[in-house]
């Protein structure tokens, strides 16, 4: 990873794409070590960690981590999530986070030197290209490595930088799984199901 000392960053973690991403190369993100690896680097000036909720009666089994984001050093933006059922009949959930964080961005961009976007997601090409207009740095953090790969080409061309994910991971994991393609072909081969 190349950061200057002097820069001024902010992250913009897509929180669902990231942990997409992520389990599909087989780790977990260690969110503390996420951020002592940024603000070593860097004058870090704000990490934005974007997550749709289900509000329903049941626990969240995200309620844990964006607790726990709020009260670490990350600003965290959520919103309710939409239960639907599609033409098909099955049970879908929206929740787009897409515009709080081009706003974000472009809120931030007077304030920053380099923006570090964690999402392969297209939509995020234009409000790159806008921040770029403004002077700022970005770079977009995903994977070709997953299957499909999670990074889009037109976001990819239009980053300053791409940072793959696999390559980068070892400075925030947590723990190593086994990457999903391979606990798969591994289960179906043992008759196993295996859990991650």
């Amino acid at each position: 990873m190349h950061f200057l000392p002097t820069e001024r960053i902010a992250l913009f973690i897509d929180g669902a794409n990231l942990y997409s991403a992520s389990r599909n190369l087989g780790f977990e993100v260690d969110y503390r070590n996420l951020l002592s690896t940024f603000r070593s680097r860097s004058q870090l000036v704000r990490a934005y960690y974007y997550s749709a909720v289900l509000e329903t009666e049941e626990y969240s089994p995200l309620k844990p981590l964006t607790d726990w984001l709020a009260y670490n050093g990350y600003n965290l933006v959520t919103k309710p999530a939409r239960e639907f059922t599609d033409a098909s009949g099955r049970r879908r959930i929206k929740g787009n986070m897409d515009i709080e964080l081009a706003v974000d961005m472009m809120e931030i961009a007077d304030r920053i030197d380099h923006a570090v976007l964690f999402s392969g997601d297209a939509d995020f090409r234009r409000v790159v290209e806008a921040v770029q207009r403004k002077g700022v740095r970005v770079s977009v953090v995903s994977s070709i490595r997953t299957s499909p790969p999670m990074i889009a080409d037109d976001l990819r061309r239009q980053a300053d930088e791409f940072l793959e994910l696999a390559d980068i991971a070892t400075f925030f994991t947590r723990r190593q799984m086994e990457p999903r393609a391979r606990a798969a072909t591994r289960s179906s081969s043992n008759g196993n199901e295996e859990r991650s």
